[in-house]
């Protein structure tokens, strides 16, 4: 599957089940959002949002993984850089993510 088409059903899957998808305990990705020293950090809304858009697009374990990323941006380039094969399917996945999250959460 090419990434552009990842990225189309990504948020196809997600404007269908985001509606539904009930409020729940703080996940990974809003936890690393809210204690982050970002632009985001703190923003509860919008780390609440950006989770609920990961539990639609991420397994448990690219969410431990991304959500390393709040607290050292610089292990995110040494994924998309690596040459490891499962790291470039994150990375395409995580981008999609990016993506996703980007057009719903605004």
């Amino acid at each position: 599957m090419t990434p552009k088409a990842m990225r189309r059903g990504a948020t196809l899957a997600l404007a269908m089940v985001v509606a539904s998808t009930p409020v729940a305990q703080a996940g990974l990705i809003e936890r690393a959002c809210l204690s982050s020293d970002r632009r985001a950090g703190g923003d509860t809304r919008l780390c609440a949002c950006i989770q609920i858009v990961a539990d639609q697009v991420l397994t448990p374990s690219e969410q431990r993984l991304g959500a390393g990323f709040f607290k050292n941006p610089d292990r995110s380039q040494e994924v998309r850089q690596s040459d490891n094969a499962a790291d470039a399917v994150f990375w395409e996945k995580w981008k999609a993510y990016g993506e996703a999250a980007s057009e719903y959460c605004r």
